[in-house]
């Protein structure tokens, strides 16, 4: 599967090339209930848009060229009943090709499953360890703990291959597990993509009550020598799709609680203006998004669940 930019300029007047906006990463809420030490999309508020307005635009990214729709947070299963009828919506009258979720595993019930899972194309689960000691370090748990991890992500992950749906293992490496070898578990696991990104800092996100930051992850950040060195004790997983912070930093559309895309270039997160405010392509401008750098880092694959085998009789 391959998608072009597309220049929808026409020649005869002087006119940048419209952007398509293929892949969007929306972050409609940023509560979260784990204290991950390294998140970059904090809880600095606790906005969400009605339902009308976001759905009103997401027809509007659809209508520029929008094929995939990524929700991460925050938690997105904090508002389970919400992320479930956008979905619902995006398959059933907007006709996206995949939509996908990045989650903790902590809050996914089978009930939302059987209600909204075939909406969803792919479960992305984030692991970064497979020791509960180390998760409690990174603060991937709830009140201080991390016992049920692990087999959540598990769990989650069995229920939604039942389901139909792929599964996506998400991993930020730090100082606390850059060591870990993690062979086993992700073999187990068997998810279609497992991405291995190196920990990134953002100003006023995750760099410390100077920057006007909720977490600092200063002290959690590796060498380029130590992601290397995860990397080649997991090349044997074709599954494996690393991302260091070059390629991480301006290839990706995030869109934010408010549908302002977020601009990374200056090393922090500036919105830009509203898309329902100002249209699609105007918001766009305000991205810093590096198409080049989204292509290069495999932005575009096979998103798309599995159909359903047909018996023969």
């Amino acid at each position: 599967m391959k998608f072009f930019w597309t220049d929808l300029s026409i020649p005869f007047f002087n006119t940048a090339p419209a952007k398509v906006p293929v892949s969007v990463n929306w972050f409609p809420n940023r509560r979260c209930n784990y204290e991950c030490h390294f998140c970059f999309h904090t809880n600095t508020n606790e906005f969400i848009l009605p339902l009308d307005d976001a759905k009103r635009g997401l027809r509007m990214l659809v209508d520029a060229g929008m094929k995939k729709l990524n929700i991460s947070g925050g938690e997105p299963f904090l508002q389970p009943r919400y992320i479930g009828e956008i979905f619902k919506f995006c398959k059933e009258e907007l006709h996206i090709e995949s939509c996908s979720v990045v989650n903790n595993g902590s809050k996914v019930t089978e009930k939302w499953l059987d209600t909204y899972g075939q909406y969803l194309d792919v479960m992305a689960i984030s692991c970064d360890s497979f020791d509960t000691e180390t998760n409690v370090k990174q603060g991937r748990a709830e009140h201080g703990t991390a016992t049920t991890h692990i087999d959540n992500v598990f769990k989650v992950a069995q229920w939604a291959k039942e389901r139909g749906i792929k599964v996506k293992i998400n991993t930020v490496v730090t100082i606390n597990n850059w060591e870990e070898d993690m062979n086993d578990q992700i073999e187990q696991l068997a998810p279609f993509r497992w991405k291995v990104f190196q920990v990134l800092l953002l100003d006023s996100e995750n760099t410390g009550a100077e920057t006007g930051s909720l977490r600092d992850a200063r002290n959690l950040v590796i060498t380029t020598e130590q992601f290397q060195a995860f990397l080649a004790r997991h090349a044997g997983q074709k599954c494996l799709v690393p991302e260091d912070n070059e390629s991480m930093k301006d290839s990706y559309l995030n869109l934010d609680e408010r549908m302002r895309f977020l601009n990374c270039k200056d090393g922090g997160k500036k919105p830009g203006r509203s898309l329902l405010d100002v249209g699609v392509q105007n918001a766009l401008q305000d991205s810093g998004f590096d198409e080049k750098m989204f292509e290069a880092r495999g932005g575009i694959f096979d998103w798309k669940r599995e159909a359903p085998e047909l018996l023969e009789w």
